[in-house]
């Protein structure tokens, strides 16, 4: 497809053009800090499959240039306007008088604030080029050697023999905007997508300080509630948001969790995910041999004369005889009061640019190139194939 035709059908793919940004999906995490407030507070920073580094440069630009964007900046230009008015007329002034001032408004550059002692790592399979202020390293996030590479890039004192690494090198933010390369079976892609989730929460488990901030990308399927209800064991708020600039006719979402809560004695480990690992044989082993056996039975109601499917018990002393077993009363309220559905939020300004639509380019439209070419995109190997075949379908040359 030509650039124009992308230009026209993608307006974000444009303004990250014209913005200066590697990629799009910047806009997703600008977006979402609009509406959760991600980087306050925050001075570490983790971003997994952070390759071509849209992200990083996000937190780059914010963090370390101390640059403003979205509705941060407008409130700040507001403000500035605010205060402008109020020296000229000494009184507050009206939305009329505010909406002339920003007309007269000669553009002016604006103040940076960069935060003091910032540390970002960009880890991914795939080779980034280079931001300023970010540390990229190339390592697989499953793997228990990352931890520690991890946190020498955090802290260059860092000694790995220490047993309160992950309490003396606390991490703030971790991000993931990782995907696999999608099949269109859907079922299989929501599944490879869990493992890469699955991952990158148990590395973010490992790092974060308490009270930190964890955001990862999923894809919406029939589970987005149990996965809600897991993440809710150690993070305080859980939501799930859909960016403005995300298409509305993709899958992806993401994960939203806040103040970091692990539960009393949990400790994060790669080599034993979620805690269990290799022991969840042991463990289901010995819970059989605590818990009583229980079988489905059919019963029959002397006073209703029917059946209904039940569970029992042996009883010592009484071979013969069944013991009904009902369920807890919280249970039975929750089946009585239907599904329970977790939290669903939109972000970015609804008024913005829609991420399906079509938009028609004036005709003195210039077409830019890509603020990053792909380092070593997977496909390369294909597309020199191509090239040396001649091109495909009669072309004698790539596009």
């Amino acid at each position: 497809m030509g650039k124009s035709s992308k230009d026209k059908r993608d307006a974000y793919y444009r303004l990250a053009k014209e913005q200066g940004w590697r990629a799009r999906s910047a806009f997703k995490l600008l977006q979402l800090d609009e509406e959760f407030d991600l980087f306050a507070g925050v001075t570490r920073v983790v971003d997994l499959c952070a390759a071509p580094g849209s992200w990083s440069q996000v937190l780059s630009r914010v963090l370390i240039k101390g640059e403003k964007f979205g509705r941060t900046a407008w409130e700040d230009k507001q403000e500035k306007l605010r205060q402008q008015l109020l020296k000229v007329y000494g009184i507050e002034p009206s939305a009329a008088e505010l909406q002339k001032a920003q007309k007269e408004e000669v553009e002016e550059a604006p103040e940076l604030k960069p935060r003091k002692d910032v540390k970002i790592v960009a880890i991914d399979l795939q080779p980034m080029s280079p931001l300023q202020g970010i540390t990229t390293l190339r390592a697989d996030i499953t793997h228990p050697a990352t931890i520690p590479l991890l946190l020498r890039a955090l802290d260059p004192t860092y000694d790995p023999t220490s047993q309160s690494q992950h309490a003396s090198h606390p991490v703030d933010l971790v991000l993931s905007d990782g995907a696999p390369d999608v099949t269109g079976l859907h079922d299989l892609d929501i599944y490879v997508q869990s493992q890469l989730l699955f991952a990158a929460l148990n590395l973010a488990l490992c790092v974060l300080r308490p009270g930190g901030k964890f955001v990862a990308k999923i894809f919406r399927g029939r589970n987005v509630d149990l996965l809600f209800a897991q993440l809710k064991i150690f993070f305080e708020r859980v939501v799930v948001a859909k960016p403005r600039s995300s298409r509305a006719s993709s899958v992806e979402a993401f994960i939203v969790c806040l103040n970091f809560t692990p539960p009393d004695g949990f400790k994060a480990s790669l080599e034993d995910p979620m805690g269990v690992g290799d022991r969840l044989d042991k463990m289901a082993r010995m819970k059989a041999q605590q818990a009583p056996i229980l079988a489905p039975a059919t019963l029959q109601d002397p006073e209703r004369g029917t059946w209904s499917a039940s569970s029992f018990r042996p009883v010592a002393g009484m071979a013969d005889t069944v013991v009904e077993v009902t369920l807890p009363d919280d249970e039975v309220e929750a089946r009585q009061n239907g599904r329970w559905i977790a939290p669903f939020l939109a972000c970015g300004d609804l008024s913005a640019f829609d991420a399906d639509a079509s938009y028609h380019l004036p005709k003195d439209r210039v077409t830019l190139d890509p603020v990053q070419p792909p380092t070593a995109p997977p496909y390369k190997r294909a597309l020199e194939m191509r090239k040396a075949a001649g091109g495909a379908y009669g072309k004698t040359s790539l596009v």
